[in-house]
């Protein structure tokens, strides 16, 4: 007999017997039923478990989504109220010192131009009185129509008068007034005080004032200037 034959085995060499157990063919059956179950449970809480896991997911980014909104919302409104606050406290002084600046500029500005004015009137009031002098010294009639209306408002109430002159233009002027105003009683008094341009007349008490220096001051008073006729410096 070779090795692939079978052999008896020998009585010696059997220790004990076992019966062959079939097994219950229902029992088997319900283990594995139960198995499916266990297995259709287990997957059930799975899928449980990923929905709860989804929903939470779901719930914190919906949670982290209004938490974001609210915080900005939030934020905003602080700085809303930062800014109110800017407004009410620095903001305000910032904005009054702004104005006072402001009005500063303003009014350094019209002084300013208050101060340009005054210089081109005085200016203006210096050529007229270069233009005068320069008229009245080459142009001795000059002072005839001064003359004249005063004699016309006194010889109203008086027919006699006194007219004071500087001493050339009494030569001039003279004999040209008594023809003038023959209804009158004229006398020419020479006055070297009197500048040349210039002329006093008295009738019944009433003394109108004809000078150069009298007229020019009414003149420039108009403008808001002081201005003398002389300067003091051609007076030393």
């Amino acid at each position: 007999m070779n090795r692939n034959q079978a052999r008896f085995i020998p009585g010696e060499e059997i220790g004990s017997v076992t019966d062959w157990d079939f097994g219950d063919v229902d029992k088997s059956s319900a283990r594995f039923a139960a198995k499916l179950a266990a297995q259709a449970l287990a997957e059930e809480q799975a899928k449980e478990a990923l929905v709860r896991q989804s929903s939470f997911s779901e719930g914190h980014a919906q949670g982290y989504a209004e938490g974001y909104a609210q915080g900005h919302a939030q934020a905003t409104l602080e700085g809303q109220r930062q800014l109110n606050d800017y407004i009410s406290n620095e903001g305000k002084v910032a904005a009054e010192a702004m104005a006072q600046l402001f009005a500063n500029a303003q009014a350094q500005l019209a002084e300013s131009e208050q101060a340009m004015a005054r210089g081109v009137l005085e200016l203006a009031c210096e050529i007229a009185r270069q233009v005068l002098r320069h008229e009245m010294s080459s142009n001795p009639n000059a002072l005839q129509p001064v003359v004249r209306e005063a004699l016309s408002v006194l010889a109203i109430d008086s027919k006699a008068a006194l007219v004071r002159m500087n001493p050339l233009d009494v030569e001039v002027l003279s004999e040209v007034l008594r023809q003038e105003f023959s209804n009158l009683s004229l006398t020419m008094l020479p006055d070297s005080a009197i500048s040349r341009g210039g002329c006093l007349v008295e009738a019944a008490g009433t003394v109108v004032d004809g000078t150069v220096e009298q007229r020019w001051r009414k003149t420039v008073a108009t403008l808001g200037l002081e201005a003398p006729w002389e300067d003091a410096d051609a007076n030393t």
